[in-house]
């Protein structure tokens, strides 16, 4: 039964803190509906040798046609039905000869929308690979009927009614039929592209997809991407442009032919191009057009340059085609934006025109959405237009450390230099989403109904967690403190090897209706091609998802000399010892042993790594015992050895180490969370009328419960506790919230909704180990945004004897 004491609490929204800060979102879009929850990913293992290989446009051309021509055999080894045909996107191959071929759909001649696929081929030469195939959603498209019984006018008469409370003077294009395959089951559909304006004066493509049986709304996405970053000059740079004659212009040569154009506060047409007689543009100041230019000019040229040499992408489409850059869009507009349509960049000026947002992460973070849309596609709504979002945002952050500029340096803050709150703080903080007051840290159900720049910061904590690590750090003169959903730490990667990984699973995994849970996967296979499962890498995408609370953590590899610590020892003077210290390395070759601070009269045989001997001296020493591979590496274990004197005069006595153990003083000596320390009758006590009742709110939340304790040394220590969990989840197969039990750096246990269970049960736990050391015990509950679990934790001891 859900408890009563604690009613659901509304997750934060954006508020008055963020008032300014809401034209840099898509305004009035509805979110899409909630996705269920996702049980954890396995992915397949993949081979390694999953490195992009570099082709030339016309190779890349070739690998096209070459499966344009079999698409239909394709079709039949997939299993597609008769009116289904497959359509190329896109072809990747790898190093090894591997290919990744992304197909869209068409079923009697109707685009498939949510239909698409990645093919994944292993090379000739590997006789024992097989196929898999990455499918969106349904595996075999079937209507009853293609003959509509909603009319087109219909349909575009309901986009419209949609679209007038989302969008300023909203104009309809014809409805086209379609098959929408991106949820649930495949139906037949009209959709209908609404243009106009979207609140801040962003240009809307609304796509409305309604129901040609019944009339009603499928489905809706933004087509217009939009990004924020700063009016940062960054200083005096080289910039690529065109002589004719006398004159210069903003065109580069060398990307593609981009050319970057002033609109002069217009809103539509490319404007006109920078043209002057000097190569050398702007001023440093916003009342020279030409500064705005040179920004965006520069930007667009870094991003380039950064998917080229980073990952040997060339251009969005990777077709060696430049896009271009128009600056100077609308008055006072304070945004930016990507359009397919125009395959283009678009700049406003800012608040009063005083702060044109032309600075390295927004160019990158507009021509990422380029190359989203032109690889996975992912849908600018709910889960997947998060994941969209901070995939510019990634690589936003990306470009900024790839261009090194001095006078901004890279980070992993979204809009630093801004301002746009008034206070000196970011947009986006990457390490703690929710320090911006209203993204997301952590996944759960109801994630995808937020705004997508708002839903995107799970995924943008986890690429930091992912490059960096947990806990705090000082980056560039920043400082970041990233914590996890579950209170776990997690080791980062490097962000080279993260952006490798993320830049994989968009392009050769990721599919338009991608969601959280299948971006760990595809995060995975991606670490699996490039480095194998049995790698660091690979195991940080999974703690790094972990970390958000999608899916468990993974082992990391371990890798030269690793030495068993045989905890904390005790002896008596006159007694003799005989100790086995165990290693292993991942080299061949024997192991060689010695130690440090061994009490006297004990030795360790260096071949054997067995300590011996008869203690002569009463005393307490830290001993450390270094094992050494046949290559060098070494490993190390330090713990504690205490020599009593002999008759047993230095024993342990039982002693009851926590204060306020079964918390009937209330608060005292423990460190909680307000609330968790409570007599409330919704949850009974195991003894007396105080317990602490950790998370059962029904919404996201966390709950702490922690005391610092020093474990004298030489002694067993034993710690138990209490522990009834009551949940209102339904499912039995998927951890949705959880308890983490630690003693320091060790994680002692984690529990979860799957354990409920009516009364209470004692846990038991030897921390023998920790002797001679302060450490905190602490429990830390997480829990997801529906469906209360609660923790509740009683009568707590730790004794030593």
């Amino acid at each position: 039964m859900r408890p009563h004491r604690r009613l659901p609490r509304q997750r934060a929204t954006a508020g008055a803190a963020l008032v300014s800060a809401a034209a840099f979102l898509a305004i009035g879009m509805q979110a899409a509906p909630a996705v269920a929850k996702p049980a954890a990913p396995h992915p397949s293992p993949l081979r390694t040798g999953g490195l992009e290989a570099k082709l030339s446009p016309a190779q890349h051309q070739a690998l096209i046609r070459s499966a344009q021509q079999s698409t239909a055999a394709t079709a039949r080894t997939l299993g597609l039905g008769a009116k289904e045909k497959l359509v190329v996107k896109d072809v990747v191959k790898d190093n090894d000869g591997t290919l990744h071929t992304r197909y869209e759909r068409t079923y009697a001649g109707l685009p498939v929308l949510g239909g698409d696929l990645v093919v994944h081929t292993p090379p000739a030469s590997l006789a024992a690979g097989t196929v898999s195939t990455t499918f969106n959603n349904k595996h075999k498209i079937q209507v009853a009927s293609t003959t509509p019984a909603v009319s087109r006018s219909a349909a575009e008469s309901t986009a419209l009614k949609t679209a007038k409370t989302l969008a300023k003077k909203p104009a309809a294009d014809s409805a086209r039929k379609v098959i929408w395959a991106g949820t649930g089951t495949p139906k037949l559909a009209w959709e209908t592209v609404i243009g106009g304006f979207q609140d801040d004066g962003t240009p809307s493509k609304l796509h409305v997809i309604t129901d040609a049986t019944t009339g009603k709304e499928l489905y809706r996405y933004q087509a217009i991407e939009t990004g924020v970053g700063n009016t940062h000059y960054s200083g005096q740079v080289s910039l690529t442009t065109t002589q004719s004659g006398s004159a210069y212009t903003l065109t580069d040569g060398t990307r593609g032919g981009h050319k970057t154009y002033n609109l002069n506060h217009g809103t539509s047409g490319t404007g006109t191009l920078f043209s002057q007689s000097s190569d050398t543009w702007g001023d440093g100041t916003n009342s020279n057009a030409a500064t705005a230019g040179a920004d965006a000019h520069y930007g667009a040229q870094e991003t380039w340059d950064f998917y080229k040499n980073t990952f040997g992408r060339s251009g969005i489409r990777n077709d060696g085609v430049g896009a271009y850059s128009r600056v100077h869009y609308g008055n006072s507009y304070v945004n930016a934006f990507w359009d397919d349509s125009c395959f283009c960049m678009t700049y406003g000026d800012g608040s009063n025109n005083n702060d044109p947002l032309t600075s390295l992460d927004v160019a990158g973070h507009e021509m990422s959405h380029g190359v989203t849309s032109n690889t996975a596609g992912l849908d600018y709504s709910g889960e997947s237009g998060g994941l969209n979002e901070a995939t510019s945002d990634i690589f936003g952050t990306g470009v900024e450390f790839y261009a090194n500029n001095s006078s901004d340096p890279g980070d992993y803050l979204i809009g630093e230099k801004i301002n746009i709150n008034g206070d000196g703080t970011p947009l986006r903080y990457m390490d703690k989403p929710s320090k911006d007051g209203g993204s997301a840290d952590s996944w759960y159900s109801g994630v995808g109904n937020l705004d997508v720049h708002y839903s995107s910061g799970p995924a943008n904590h986890m690429f930091y967690l992912l490059s960096e690590g947990s806990g705090t750090k000082v980056i560039n003169g920043v400082t970041y403190n990233s914590p996890t959903s579950d209170g776990v730490a997690v080791t980062g990667i490097g962000r080279a090897a993260a952006l490798q990984i993320w830049y994989k699973a968009l392009t050769t995994y990721m599919t338009s209706s991608t969601n959280y849970a299948a971006a760990r996967t595809a995060a995975l296979n991606a670490a699996a091609a490039l480095y194998g499962t049995n790698s660091t890498q690979y195991a940080g995408v999974g703690n790094a998802f972990a970390g958000i609370n999608v899916g468990s953590h993974i082992t990391p590899p371990s890798s030269g000399v690793t030495v068993t610590n045989p905890g904390n020892q005790t002896s008596t003077v006159g007694t003799s010892v005989s100790l086995q210290i165990s290693a292993s390395s991942t080299n061949s070759g024997a192991l060689t042993y010695s130690a440090s601070g061994l009490p006297a009269g004990l030795s360790i045989n260096s071949s054997t790594g067995l300590i011996t001997g008869t203690p002569t001296t009463a005393g307490t020493s830290s001993t450390t015992v270094t094992v050494k591979d046949s290559t060098g590496a070494t490993g190390t274990a330090t713990f504690t050895w205490t020599v009593n004197p002999s008759g047993g005069g230095g024993g342990c006595t039982a002693t009851q180490l926590l204060s306020n153990p079964g918390f009937e003083s209330g608060a005292t000596g423990w460190t909680a969370t307000s609330g968790v320390i409570t007599t409330d009758t919704g949850e009974a006590a195991h003894g007396g009328s105080y317990k602490a009742w950790l998370d059962g709110y029904g919404t996201s939340h966390t709950d702490t419960l922690s005391q610092s304790v020093t474990i004298p040394a030489g002694c067993k220590a034993t710690l138990t506790f209490y522990l009834h969990i009551d949940t209102s989840e339904t499912t039995t197969s998927t951890q949705y919230d959880k308890l983490t039990v630690t003693a320091g750096s060790k994680t002692l246990a984690t529990y979860s909704n799957l354990n409920a269970a009516s009364g209470y049960s004692q846990k038991t736990f030897d921390l023998s180990s920790l002797a001679g050391q302060t450490v905190t015990l602490k429990f830390n509950g997480v829990e997801d945004s529906s469906l209360q679990t609660s923790f509740v934790v009683d009568d707590t001891a730790l004794t030593t004897g």
